[in-house]
């Protein structure tokens, strides 16, 4: 399948699902692993600390992985979108939005600092078999983040701090999972143990978007 963009003048979207994050989550979300001292609600904003842990290869022992089971594309496209607000300092620490399986089975999106700069970061497991889809130094305060699947495609977008477009960041085929209904996730790991590191995330919509 080779992917083609759909100018939005010429698709119908739906918004299946928004978050507000104020003073409670909506019905359907779920913690894994759930450290109640390690997220709040302020401001009309989810903030969670990012703790040390991970989920990337075998650890698997992050916390506070926040998830909701995942709508049907159907015939067109899902459009998931939420704004994160950080400021990392430590190795690979991140925060992410995810197509989310299990911990074993994920395509994931975020902020993380890799040897140096913070980057958006996309990438796929299967198996806790990882592969980097990308890697780009990108400055500032908060980037909007993007997924888009349609058929058992995934697309990774982005939108920094004064930037007017969506960039392109990775594409891949969903992980292949041993079952279950797949799920949208909101989640950071990798910080530091001795300081506390906050990021805020805001803005989380799910959009239906119809094909022509």
């Amino acid at each position: 399948m080779v992917w083609m963009a759909i100018p939005a003048a010429s698709a119908a979207e739906t918004v299946l699902f928004e978050e507000t994050f104020q003073d409670r989550l909506a019905p359907g979300w779920a913690w894994i692993r759930e450290d109640p001292g390690a997220w709040r609600l302020r401001d009309s904003g989810l903030e969670l600390r990012v703790l040390p842990g991970n989920l990337w290869g075998g650890a698997n022992n992050a916390r506070n992985v926040l998830v909701r089971p995942a709508p049907d594309p159907g015939d067109g496209e899902l459009l998931i979108t939420v704004t994160i607000e950080n400021t990392p300092t430590e190795q690979y620490e991140q925060v992410n939005l995810a197509w989310y399986y299990d911990d074993r089975h994920m395509v994931k999106l975020g902020r993380e600092v890799v040897d140096g700069p913070v980057c958006v970061v996309m990438g796929r497991e299967e198996r806790d078999q990882c592969r980097t889809l990308a890697k780009v130094p990108v400055p500032g305060r908060w980037y909007q983040l993007r997924l888009i699947v349609r058929g058992n495609r995934i697309r990774g977008e982005y939108r920094a701090e004064g930037a007017a477009e969506w960039t392109f960041a990775g594409e891949c085929a969903l992980p292949a999972p041993p079952g279950g209904q797949p799920k949208i996730s909101l989640h950071a790991y990798q910080g530091p143990a001795d300081r506390e590191h906050w990021a805020r995330l805001t803005d989380f919509r799910i959009r239906r978007r119809a094909l022509p």
